[in-house]
């Protein structure tokens, strides 16, 4: 009987992105509201990755680690903010299915591979910190390739079976989008067809890329927070936690935000707030990491100064 319904439906080619509803006036603060924050998450982004690939006082894991993170980042905004901004600006909201399709999947594969790059820094801090003598042996340049290599390979998998399921359903109307960009569990309640799968596999990634990465970091950093309260020097306990807190303020904005949108039961209060939160781990995040990352790290602030000052800079060498 289902099949008969959509059979006497028409699918439809195309979504209707409702952003954040229709504001006329407002619509010109925000396009130049959101425009300067991608100017400044892509300049910022490309500054960190620009300083790691060319001073050799930034080749260590930690800074490979960073580095990643910060083209991560930069794919991560650049995936929904110029749509975002052409919509702004041309009140044009529509988006194929195809390509509603694609930026889900990109954004999906850059979330899951943050989440395991930033389990992967903690543990590098975790090492640094905890267990200083080992460090070497533990972290050395194959490692730490592994974990970035498969940080990418993880994200890429989870997301192409998401991706699979997705291209599974039927979607014949309606077609508007409660969103400003195609996030995944707007776009699962459009479909016509059966969703339990997909709501199923949903879960079950979003599971597996939040709360295992979300488990070692914890226990990474009580480990952390566990050594740093045992050192007797003021001064060298606070330079232990100087060289993880950046990366802990990372961490909460990301994991706290990606749980109480993509975990928790869905009543209204928190349904209302989705996409205010969305703007936290989409466009909020990967602004402020380049800024701190480099306002509370001192060696990427003495690498700054050397420049500013002519220093030479050294050919990348990982």
């Amino acid at each position: 009987m289902a099949n008969v319904e959509w059979e006497n439906q028409t699918y439809i080619s195309e979504f209707i992105l409702l952003g954040f509803g229709n504001l006329p006036r407002l619509r010109l603060f925000l396009f130049l509201l959101f425009l300067v924050i991608y100017i400044l998450t892509v300049a910022g982004n490309i500054l960190i990755i620009l300083l790691v690939l060319t001073d050799h006082h930034l080749h260590t894991p930690m800074y490979l680690f960073l580095w990643n993170l910060s083209f991560l980042e930069t794919c991560y905004t650049s995936n929904s903010l110029p749509r975002m901004l052409e919509s702004l600006l041309t009140g044009n909201r529509a988006i194929s299915v195809c390509g509603c399709f694609i930026q889900n999947y990109i954004f999906g594969l850059l979330a899951g591979s943050e989440s395991y790059l930033l389990s992967a820094m903690s543990y590098d801090r975790y090492l640094a910190i905890c267990r200083p003598l080992h460090y070497a042996a533990f972290m050395n340049r194959r490692f730490c390739l592994q974990l970035v290599a498969a940080s990418w390979i993880s994200g890429l998998l989870g997301n192409s079976i998401i991706l699979y399921v997705l291209s599974r359903l039927v979607f014949c109307g309606p077609n508007k989008i409660d969103h400003f960009f195609c996030d995944l569990i707007p776009v699962i309640k459009l479909s016509c067809s059966d969703t339990h799968l997909m709501e199923l596999v949903v879960f079950l990634l979003s599971s597996i890329f939040s709360l295992p990465p979300l488990l070692l970091t914890l226990s990474s950093y009580l480990c952390i927070l566990s050594t740093i309260l045992r050192i007797p020097s003021t001064t060298r306990r606070q330079k232990a936690f100087s060289t993880c807190s950046s990366h802990l303020i990372v961490v909460t904005l990301f994991y706290g935000t990606i749980i109480i949108v993509y975990l928790l039961p869905k009543n209204n209060a928190l349904r209302d707030l989705n996409k205010v939160f969305s703007l936290f781990y989409t466009v909020l995040t990967p602004m402020a990491n380049p800024f701190i990352y480099t306002l509370r790290n001192k060696e990427v602030k003495n690498v700054l100064s050397k420049d500013e000052t002519g220093g030479k800079k050294s050919r990348f060498r990982f």
